[in-house]
């Protein structure tokens, strides 16, 4: 008997149950949050690679309350959403207090995550729209990130609608870099304004001359295809250095600032909304 004929036997594991009822948990709390609008930002700092004191923009991640008030990061809950309608409500309401937080603060730009999955969703296009309307320089500020891994499931519905926001002058961000596989073809039919590396070439890089080389790699890409580049998950004052001397447009991490609920701007007033 084939081992997974003796799970059907048994049932689901002890570990298996456990984490089955944390994730419905999560899922339950997150839909919760979503229905009640208890979605928020944390805003990290994105700099300038040869000026390390110079913000370029910042990353709004989203974050959801808990019954508690202990805000939760995407980390936890986002795989177990992103096939889910509140996945999409949940980039409707990110995109939300980003155009709000663009719409009051007229002096900085802004990434806002989004599965490839809403690009095509009408509410989120609708939130789009209205925010827009309410304050058309802000398309020029906004960049929106899909991640490779999300892009890559429907790369046809994505090329499509960067080509009609570019227009827009909206900029597009392409997430993770290096964790997913995209067909090196589709970068030249997605036309990323941004190239993110991926964390795990990145960390401890300035001793680790494999991932030099493959940044070094993943660099020429992005230069052939007319990609600024950002690299995350930036802990240390060498690894900085490394990356600039490789040719890194920008440093995205911890070491110049961990993601923050409490912006270094002046706060937003907590009702308004886009609808």
């Amino acid at each position: 008997m084939t081992q997974r004929a003796v799970r059907k036997t048994l049932g689901p594991s002890p570990l298996d149950a456990a984490v089955l009822t944390r994730d419905r948990g999560i899922l339950a709390m997150v839909e919760d949050a979503v229905h009640h609008r208890e979605v928020r930002l944390a805003f990290q700092p994105v700099v300038q690679a040869q000026r390390q004191d110079h913000i370029a923009f910042y990353e709004g991640l989203v974050r959801v309350t808990d019954p508690t008030g202990r805000i939760i990061p995407a980390a936890q809950f986002i795989d177990l959403v992103e096939e889910r309608e509140s996945g999409r409500l949940l980039d409707c309401l990110s995109l939300e207090h980003g155009l709000r937080t663009l719409l009051h603060n007229p002096d900085i730009r802004l990434a806002i995550n989004l599965s490839a999955r809403s690009v095509g969703y009408p509410k989120w296009r609708k939130v789009l729209d209205r925010g827009l309307s309410r304050d058309p320089s802000a398309a020029g500020r906004l960049i929106l990130e899909i991640t490779e891994a999300s892009a890559m499931l429907v790369p046809e519905l994505v090329v499509q609608a960067m080509r009609d926001l570019r227009r827009r002058g909206i900029s597009f961000a392409l997430d993770d870099f290096g964790a997913g596989y995209t067909a090196l073809r589709y970068l030249r039919e997605f036309q990323f304004d941004i190239l993110k590396i991926d964390g795990q070439f990145i960390r401890g890089i300035a001793t680790d001359p494999d991932n030099q080389v493959l940044t070094r790699a993943i660099l020429a890409i992005a230069q052939q295809f007319d990609m600024f580049t950002v690299a995350e998950c930036v802990e240390s004052s060498p690894d900085g250095q490394t990356l600039a001397d490789l040719g890194v447009d920008f440093l995205q991490g911890y070491y110049f600032g961990a993601p923050t609920v409490d912006p270094p701007w002046r706060p937003i007033p907590p009702k308004w909304n886009m609808h």
